[in-house]
């Protein structure tokens, strides 16, 4: 299993430590397992003058699998817009082709307390939102800023071709059959015609799917509804941007941003994963830092891109063990009491592993 090691920018460094540590486990056991790191984000930007320089590129896509920490900083927001650090992960979903994105959102039960919302609407929770990588608003061409100071224009293209939201629909289709058979596809057709025909198609490719029961949201009732009523939620399929947003909305369902994995695939299974939160800059190097959505991204791997679900299991069995035993970091924590440390966290975890 050769893995690609991507820390990037703030709190990645410290949250991929916690990662290894797992990985090392897993090492010590017989698995075999080989790890490189690489530059990527703000610190790739300030070696070699590129957030995605080539040779990390080439150490991505050719590991079998890679674990990315986070990449950004307000000290590189006046780079040209290819430059930042945030082009690195856009990047590598383009030229790794990592098109579907799979981003679980579940409630463990010793963080029921921790969601925002009320214990009784959260508890159980178990989403998971299909999101498509590679094509909408944030790859369409035209785009840019136009014209003088006083009459500007900003303009983005939101484009999808047919291939694109078949091939995405379908691992929707097929992550719904694999779980409670129920299938949400999230759209704008209202006002959108990118979106009317996502909708047409996935009607087109459903009879293929017969077991899984498929139905229809606007992206604003959806919004709406995932702090009304959450647990109505299965599988939920739907475009770049508009899984962008719910699947940040979900996370905060959960208790933390920083309890959210994800994965990336290809259409080989290949994937890069990471948790769903940023940088975090303000706190990185301080120890706060919550690294159980790097952990549980680190299970994800093994899930989807190894097929090993029972390592998987396990590392997601020793985070759960971590927080029955009250450990909390400074984002899940209860008023009043004292914060677990990152290392402290991740070492919980590997001596429950």
């Amino acid at each position: 299993m050769k893995i690609a090691l991507l820390p990037g920018d703030g709190i990645g460094a410290e949250i991929m430590r916690e990662a290894v540590k797992v990985l090392d486990v897993l090492r010590r056991e017989g698995l075999s397992i080989e790890t490189e790191e690489a530059l990527v984000g703000g610190v790739a930007y300030d070696a070699h003058k590129d957030p995605l320089p080539p040779a990390t590129l080439k150490l991505a896509q050719q590991a079998d699998a890679v674990l990315f920490g986070a990449v950004g900083g307000p000290q590189y927001d006046k780079l040209p817009r290819d430059k930042r650090p945030e082009r690195a992960i856009l990047d590598l979903r383009r030229e790794c082709d990592f098109f579907a994105n799979l981003r679980p959102a579940n409630v463990f039960p010793e963080l029921a307390d921790a969601s925002s919302l009320k214990p009784e609407l959260v508890s159980g929770l178990d989403i998971m939102i299909v999101r498509e990588l590679t094509g909408d608003i944030y790859f369409g061409e035209p785009r840019g800023i136009t014209g003088e100071k006083g009459s500007r224009e900003g303009f983005n293209t939101m484009r999808y071709t047919e291939a694109q939201i078949s091939r995405i629909v379908h691992v929707g289709f097929r992550t719904a059959r694999a779980r409670g058979k129920r299938l949400l596809s999230v759209d704008k057709m209202n006002v959108l015609e990118t979106t009317q025909l996502w909708r047409d198609i996935v009607e087109e490719i459903a009879p293929e799917y017969p077991d899984v029961q498929v139905s229809h949201m606007l992206v604003d009732n959806c919004a709406m509804q995932l702090v009304r009523n959450p647990r109505q939620f299965d599988v939920i399929v739907t475009g770049n941007m508009f899984g962008d947003i719910l699947s940040d909305e979900a996370s905060m369902l959960t208790g933390s941003i920083g309890m959210l994995p994800s994965a990336s695939l290809d259409a080989d299974g290949k994937g890069l994963y990471e948790p769903i939160h940023g940088s975090a800059p303000d706190i990185a190097g301080k120890g706060l830092a919550n690294p159980l959505a790097m952990i549980l991204s680190t299970a994800m791997m093994f899930r989807y891109t190894f097929d090993r679900a029972d390592i998987a299991a396990r590392i997601e069995k020793a985070v759960r063990a971590a927080l029955a035993a009250g450990l909390r970091t400074a984002d899940i924590a209860a008023k009043g009491s004292k914060p677990a440390t990152t290392t402290e966290m991740g070492a919980a975890v590997a001596k429950a592993l």
